[in-house]
């Protein structure tokens, strides 16, 4: 089974989200889980740093500003924007698209609004991006 098939259900029910965008947001979730485990506090047991932790709107909005970024670079906004991803509300929207398909999991505090303007696609990507030359030379 293709990560299509698991998710033609999905793209069946609203299909303003690319499978891509379905993907970004699956990645961009471990990007940033990856990220919450990097910035545990010192000392806690290396058992309990590898379990999974609950990403809120917020951290997964913004772990997904920053996995967007590291992928795609100047290209960012044009990508997500090419996959239906417009604002952070539509990174909310497919979170909660695989809500309802089972394929993730909310807590009893999440709600959509927790991805509303948690910021602005066109500042973050674009006016915000800054080229950094030692890299590109």
């Amino acid at each position: 089974m293709s990560f299509r098939d698991d998710l033609a259900g999905v793209l069946a029910r609203d299909p303003r989200f690319s499978i891509q965008a379905y993907a970004f947001v699956f990645e961009a979730l471990e990007y940033t889980k990856h990220l919450k485990r990097r910035s545990r506090t010192p000392g806690r047991s290396r058992a309990r740093s590898t379990a999974p932790r609950h990403v809120t709107g917020r951290e997964l909005c913004e772990g997904a500003r920053k996995f967007a970024l590291d992928s795609y670079g100047m290209m960012a906004l044009t990508v997500l924007n090419l996959w239906g991803l417009r604002s952070t509300s539509d990174i909310g929207e497919v979170v909660y698209n695989l809500i309802a398909s089972g394929d993730l999991e909310r807590t009893p505090t999440d709600t959509p609004a927790d991805f509303d303007d948690v910021f602005d696609f066109e500042d973050a990507f674009r006016k915000g991006f800054v080229l950094n030359l030692d890299d590109a030379a």
